[in-house]
């Protein structure tokens, strides 16, 4: 049954636009006005702006589950989670662990697959790490830290039939070039973050294939005038994607703007970095083997000042940066969606809103709450 999306403001272009959507078997059929055929679906969008839904390609979880701990059906309520947020794809941030639980992940992740979907879709794994810095670990366990280890990852990527899509490495660590070109063979995009790295190391990697740094400005050596070092990098860089927690406690809103200025709207992606916490009231929590405190929505480790990740949503992050930037809803967009289906490689398929890409649709009113989200042409809110 063909399903329409009546009457809404379509965001295509980088602009809004009075239109209806036409959606068949999963995939936006057409866009235009005056569009529907009795005993079809209607779906309505007045007074709606309707934009593509949003890519969070960085959380370890959400709704009071932990990715490092979560079962197949696990995986699947923290999708549900996600599509409430306006989240219609992801990837799982598996945080540093043994090799042993990092398997049981993927194995849990391959029975989400085989399950039942009435969420967000869940596109791969995200390994952050364990290949980086010591003294950048954040809320990486030190002692499962190592060095760039190719066969590890192609054990990896073979038990998850091939749906590791984005990796975190330190470029300073020994071998960690020659192994960035590797990654980029097995499929994996690879991301600069939680290092130490000089300035000259940090664009050794970009040239070598890097295509992003991980929630850019945390985890990281920081800027200095006369050593810019790995953050001074990535904001140099002319191809290399930023991700950025904009929850206004990891990066100061003035941060956020510099680098905006600095990267272009092109470059940039919103992260939420979650956690277990993410929807929850303040309390204690889990963050792969950590133990993390959450107050005032804010996520540290124990006993500890190191933040743990974050309690953000997509649908926050859009709202911050809106206020943090005072750009428009049309100009903010892309960062939460265009981006990164670029920076994944997936931008043919979802990421915008046009004639045979995936209907992965979010309805906000005018006030930017979710009030529906398609996943595949199925209302999954």
């Amino acid at each position: 049954m063909k399903t329409f999306v009546k009457n809404g403001m379509v965001y295509r272009n980088h602009c809004f636009q009075k239109a209806d959507i036409q959606i068949d078997d999963g995939k936006i059929q057409t866009i235009g006005p005056n569009l529907f055929e009795e005993g079809s679906t209607l779906v309505d969008g007045t007074g709606m702006w309707v934009v593509p839904g949003f890519i969070d390609i960085h959380t370890h979880g959400a709704d009071g589950v932990d990715v490092n701990a979560a079962t197949g059906e696990d995986f699947e309520k923290i999708c549900r989670f996600q599509a409430r947020q306006g989240t219609t794809s992801w990837l799982a941030s598996v945080l540093t662990d043994t090799k042993e639980q990092t398997l049981w992940c993927i194995e849990q992740y391959n029975r989400w697959k085989q399950g039942e979907k009435k969420g967000a879709h869940l596109m791969g794994i995200h390994l952050e790490g364990p290949f980086l810095s010591t003294e950048y670990k954040g809320a990486m366990p030190e002692h499962l830290l190592q060095k760039p280890n190719t066969d590890l990852v192609r054990e990896y990527q073979k038990a998850a039939g091939g749906d590791i899509r984005y990796l975190t490495i330190a470029p300073e660590l020994e071998g960690a070039i020659s192994f960035i070109s590797q990654m980029k063979e097995l499929g994996i995009v690879v991301s600069i973050g939680h290092s130490a790295a000089s300035y000259e190391t940090a664009m050794e990697a970009i040239k070598a294939g890097a295509a992003s740094s991980t929630h850019t400005g945390n985890a990281m050596k920081l800027l200095h005038q006369r050593f810019p070092a790995i953050w001074g990098a990535a904001l140099e860089s002319e191809t290399l994607y930023c991700e950025m927690i904009c929850d206004g406690l990891h990066l100061h809103p003035g941060v956020i703007r510099l680098t905006i200025k600095a990267k272009g709207l092109d470059k940039v992606v919103a992260v939420t970095d979650s956690i277990m916490a993410a929807g929850l009231p303040d309390g204690n929590y889990k963050l792969g083997v950590n133990d993390v405190v959450v107050k005032d929505g804010d996520a540290k480790l124990a006993g500890k000042e190191n933040r743990a990740g974050s309690t953000l949503t997509t649908g926050k992050a859009l709202k911050n940066l809106l206020s943090f930037t005072g750009k428009s809803l049309e100009e903010i967009l892309p960062l939460l969606t265009e981006n990164p289906a670029r920076l994944l490689g997936v931008y043919d398929r979802i990421g915008s809103i046009e004639e045979g890409k995936d209907a992965d649709l979010v309805l906000l009113d005018q006030k930017l709450e979710v009030c529906e989200t398609m996943v595949k042409g199925l209302c999954v809110l």
